[in-house]
């Protein structure tokens, strides 16, 4: 059986798909570190660095928006476009709005758009944006995005959605049926099936409890494979109180032991091929359409993920009826024979798991799963961030804004720092409990920063290494965390080969957020190295939806 005690060491803290993995490793003939020994020479490498501290600055003004932490609806593209006189916006889960073969819901709708249907003599079409179900419900409820049509994976959204307030009108059970499961690497099924009986998500919990299994799933606040399989787990340990005391203290108990959570089902599907998840959630269309995956068992569990229909309260009639008519298209006779091959419409069987959820009760069971997150132990995180002179204009201004704006997404019960870097390293904001006076301080340090000099990234990498490690003597139990915010090569201080054994031998995981990265370039080959390390991420910020990933990225980690 596959054991927990190497968890952090062989499976990433995964991302979304917009975020590039790297593999891990020191590189040849570089020596390997005991945590002890890595902590040695970390203190030995700082003696030969200058700190400047820097004033704190209180932002008293600092009171963000939930919308301000949202990237413009348009990172979320349009993949079909109708020009009729009624015109549908629809938001549709990726799954069948994206590219092929997760396509189905655009192919259908070119169809449609073609086919003369009109409303009052007005010719109808609609247009399809492509978005992961939780991401809707972000925006209708904290942005000002009003979709005409929302189709998302399963009916938890929807009631979701009902429970914040939103007017929904049901159009459709299902246009594409489909289910979430578990999938096992083969030999690994072989040998669960040998100690455990069957495939159940109880006896998933147990084994990785006993630490027989590694399971991964993903983020139930975007992912609705993450939430169903939330749900179903809180069901499982206590099927007549979901939410009750005992099944949060499983849950708690759980985290504990369980890997890091990836945000995309994507994420984990990518990992799966490289061989580094053995045991993970997945919708069926997908596991279907992943021919790298065939030595792979799926396992359906939890609810049915049919993709319903909705349209709202204040979508006037005559796009309504419009609604009704491409709903009842998506549901005929030619449109299911497409769902059907592009990997839709199986395990019709399944009945699904009732965990007998309202929509309040979904969105506690998220708040509940944001706060067990962590196993109980909270999260000290360091900020690095470049402020030489490369960095002036663009990049620093969108550093302050996607730090500004998504710092609210932190938990309080985490411990969080800044500091900055050009030809010298500056204490900006020392490491404490981010609770309302820290995120002040943390607001201020973020506003003030000014840029000139030269890149000295790796020496504030090891500065803020040892803020991490003294600050972890205080907190025994807590995880470490660091985010290096850049947009250049190191050319001052310490290189990347020699602080690798040392990062490598403390196992902390470092994000990279690159600035203006090119593919190729020597800057972004340095950042990937430096995340690779121990198996973090690195996040392109020349993306228009840097903002988002990070979003996430905190919500998960943070």
């Amino acid at each position: 059986m596959i054991k927990m005690k190497t968890i952090r060491k062989t499976i990433s803290l995964l991302l979304c798909a917009a975020i590039v993995f790297v593999s891990s490793g020191c590189g040849s003939g570089t020596k390997d570190y005991t945590y002890d020994e890595a902590a040695t020479e970390l203190e030995a490498f700082n003696k030969k660095i200058t700190v400047n501290e820097v004033n704190k600055v209180l932002d008293i003004y600092d009171t963000p928006s939930a919308s301000a932490s949202l990237a413009d609806i348009s990172t979320f593209p349009i993949n079909l476009t109708g020009s009729g006189q009624i015109n549908l916006e629809v938001a549709a889960a990726t799954e069948m709005s994206s590219t092929a073969p997760d396509d189905w819901m655009i192919e259908v709708a070119k169809k449609f758009n073609s086919g003369g249907f009109t409303v009052d003599g007005k010719s109808v079409s609609v247009s399809i944006r492509s978005m992961a179900s939780g991401e809707v419900i972000t925006y209708m409820t904290e942005g000002d995005y009003k979709p005409d049509v929302y189709a998302p994976s399963s009916n938890a959204w929807g009631e979701m959605l009902s429970a914040k307030g939103v007017g929904v009108v049901k159009l459709a059970d299902r246009i594409a049926g489909n289910t979430a499961g578990v999938l096992m690497e083969k030999k690994t099924y072989d040998e669960f099936i040998g100690k455990y009986g069957e495939v159940t998500l109880s006896n998933v919990l147990e084994a990785s409890i006993a630490g027989d299994l590694t399971f991964s799933y993903t983020n139930p606040y975007t992912s609705s494979t993450g939430l169903n399989i939330l749900t179903a787990m809180l069901y499982s340990f206590d099927n007549k109180d979901p939410l009750s005391d005992a099944a949060q203290q499983k849950l708690l108990d759980y985290q504990k032991l369980s890997p890091p959570v990836a945000y995309t089902t994507a994420v984990l599907r990518d990992q799966a091929t490289k061989g580094i998840i053995k045991a993970m959630v997945m919708e069926e269309q997908a596991y279907k359409n992943s021919p790298e995956l065939k030595n792979y068992v799926y396992t359906p569990a939890g609810i049915r993920h049919d993709h319903p229909v909705y349209t709202f309260d204040y979508v006037s009639k005559d796009k309504q009826e419009a609604a009704k008519l491409f709903t009842e298209y998506c549901q005929n006779s030619e449109s299911q024979a497409l769902a059907t091959k592009k990997g839709f419409n199986l395990h019709d069987d399944y009945v699904g798991q009732d965990n007998g959820m309202s929509g309040s009760e979904y969105l506690a069971a998220q708040k509940i799963w944001k706060k067990n997150k962590s196993g109980g132990n909270p999260i000290i995180a360091i900020f690095v961030a470049d402020v030489s002179g490369s960095m002036s204009g663009a990049p620093i201004n969108s550093l302050k804004e996607s730090l500004l704006s998504t710092s609210s997404y932190i938990s309080s019960d985490n411990y969080v720092g800044l500091i900055s870097y050009s030809h010298s390293v500056y204490l900006n904001l020392p490491i404490a409990a981010f609770d309302a006076e820290q995120r002040a301080y943390f607001s201020g340090a973020v506003k003030s920063l000014d840029v000139g000099g030269d890149t000295a990234t790796y020496d504030a990498v090891l500065v803020g290494l040892k803020m991490l490690v003294e600050k972890k003597k205080e907190i025994p139990n807590a995880r470490l965390m660091m985010f290096v915010l850049s947009d250049g090569e190191q050319n001052q201080g310490y290189s990347l080969d020699r602080i690798t054994p040392i990062v490598d031998g403390l196992d902390v995981p470092i994000y990279s957020i690159g600035y203006n990265l090119s593919d190729g370039s020597k800057a972004t080959d340095q950042l990937k190295q430096l995340s690779g390390i121990n198996e973090a991420s690195l996040i392109n910020a020349t993306t228009d939806d840097l903002i988002n990933h990070m979003r996430n990225l905190f919500n998960v980690q943070l």
